[in-house]
């Protein structure tokens, strides 16, 4: 993917989560001002209704006040029990009346006032009405009608009609003022409501097209990557050809070297061996030579002679001479066994892997068994832990483990007991082998060093060229694993080889 292709996604992407945190957003303040504004509505429409029960108490305790005066009068002219009982019942509900009616203005201190008035008013209108009621029950008709129409006059019933009168114009004012503060609540909340839901309409388009974009995006950046894959595919494939062209012709190129060192190789093995046969007879004639010159000994030696006797110089030179062949001729073994060290791997890299169940353990002991001569010249024991079964090529796994066994052996510390411990588990579809000794060890510095070709580390006091970890490392990754190392100084060394349960062959078999 291009840098364009990736700011434009990188953008593209920046912009949705910035709309989905702004629909989120614009939910959550709808919702709240939702939620306030209706809980503002409820209590203002609480108020109006506060209001008309108001007045409607004010109505019920004026009601209550005329059906006493009725009834009073109605008794006053018939003396029927029915009209006592009715002024009775009347009566006995205007003190609850007023007691109801200061409960629901107890918030108004203006109506507290009012109601204060009226109570008293009350008090002596019921004090009135009693005392109508007993002069008539006295039969003293003439008295009860002139208190009657006493009492229409008195203070007491102006006062209950104006405190009532005033007391309503203010519920009307509170019923015009609450009415106005409930519809502009309601309006508010729906217009919140109506405007939340045309962003979240508008936010939901914006969502689509934004949907409907990515889809499309979707869709050719797909179609990219399988243009992508095809041409990777075509362009692996063609690396890998040229890699394995590559590959045969190092191979052959290491095995025609070889070969053509090898051949200059033996000639200088046989001059070399031709030198040390006439390095006697050079000498013994120089020290017949130098007998003869100083005429004191007798005539020229013969060739039977084991080592003529020479002069300091020409001993010397006879001394000399024979560490140089001997420089020569470890050389030549040196040599030799390089370039048969190179066609041994040029070999193994031409040799198609055959994958068979193994059982790891057998294998592993098999290999401790070859080496258990040189394990107890070397005072060391060889424990085998239980190991997993791979299916993997046999003759590399042979290869490698007696390799690293070897090694362990090889440069375990002197006057110290060998311990060599070969373990093993799974994880996730792996096999993990240790190796692990108590041997000299290898310094930090050094753990990729081990594993380049021709290359050691440490004291040279041991044989080797220097191939061995290396070919192993070689192994290893044509097995499809990995291989690395845990060592310090004179702290022994865990090699760990990582390879997979179940190894098919691919590629890497002849790519490798």
């Amino acid at each position: 993917m291009s840098r364009n292709a990736a700011g434009a996604t990188r953008r593209r992407t920046i912009g949705q989560v910035l709309l989905l945190a702004a629909g989120f957003l614009v939910l959550t303040a709808i919702s709240a001002a939702s939620v306030l504004l209706v809980n503002k509505a409820r209590e203002d429409s609480a108020w109006v209704v506060h209001t008309v029960e108001v007045e409607n108490q004010i109505n019920a305790l004026l009601l209550d006040v005329r059906r006493a005066e009725s009834a009073t009068r109605g008794y006053l002219l018939t003396s029927e029990p029915q009209f006592l009982r009715e002024q009775e019942a009347a009566t006995a509900s205007i003190i609850p009346d007023v007691d109801k009616l200061a409960q629901l203005t107890n918030d108004n201190p203006v109506h507290v006032e009012n109601v204060r008035k009226l109570r008293l008013a009350v008090d002596a209108r019921l004090a009135e009405f009693a005392k109508e009621t007993s002069l008539i029950t006295q039969h003293e008709s003439a008295g009860a009608l002139a208190l009657i129409q006493e009492t229409a006059t008195a203070d007491a019933g102006d006062t209950i009609s104006h405190v009532s009168a005033t007391m309503r114009q203010e519920e009307e004012r509170l019923f015009a003022l609450r009415t106005r503060n409930a519809d502009r609540s309601q309006s508010l909340a729906s217009t919140v409501t109506v405007a939340g839901s045309g962003l979240v309409i508008v936010l939901a388009g914006i969502s689509i097209l934004l949907v409907r974009r990515s889809e499309r995006a979707r869709d050719e950046a797909e179609t990219q990557l399988r243009d992508n894959n095809l041409n990777l595919e075509a362009t692996v494939d063609e690396r890998t050809a040229d890699l394995r062209e590559a590959n045969d012709e190092i191979q052959r190129f290491a095995y025609i070297v070889s070969h053509d060192l090898r051949s200059p190789l033996v000639n200088i093995m046989g001059f070399t061996s031709e030198l040390e046969e006439l390095r006697g007879d050079i000498f013994q004639r120089i020290a017949a030579l130098s007998r003869a010159a100083a005429s004191t000994a007798p005539a020229l030696a013969t060739g039977t002679e084991a080592e003529p006797v020479l002069e300091s110089k020409d001993a010397e030179l006879s001394r000399d001479f024979t560490e140089a062949l001997g420089f020569i001729k470890s050389s030549i073994a040196k040599m030799d066994r390089l370039i048969t060290a190179i066609l041994n791997l040029t070999r193994e890299g031409r040799r198609e892997f055959e994958p068979v169940k193994i059982d790891t353990r057998e294998l592993i002991e098999g290999i401790v068994a070859t080496v258990a001569h040189q394990a107890a010249e070397a005072g060391a024991q060889i424990r085998i832990a239980p190991l997993p079964d791979i299916v993997s090529d046999r003759l590399a796994l042979e290869q490698i483990f007696s390799n690293l066994i070897d090694n362990a052996i090889k440069y375990l510390k002197p006057g110290v007991p060998g311990d060599i411990a070969v373990r093993g588990r799974t994880k996730r579809g792996i096999a993990v082998f240790e190796i692990a000794d108590n041997g000299r060890g290898i310094d930090p510095k050094d753990h990729q060093r081990i594993f380049d070709l021709f290359r050691r580390a440490g004291t040279q006091d041991k044989p080797g060229q220097g191939i061995g970890l290396a070919h192993v490392r070689t192994l290893v990754r044509r097995l499809g694993g990995t291989m690395s190392v845990a060592s310090e100084l004179h702290n022994g060394s865990t090699f760990t080889i990582t390879l997979p349960l179940t190894w098919t062959a691919t590629n890497r078999n002849r790519d490798s």
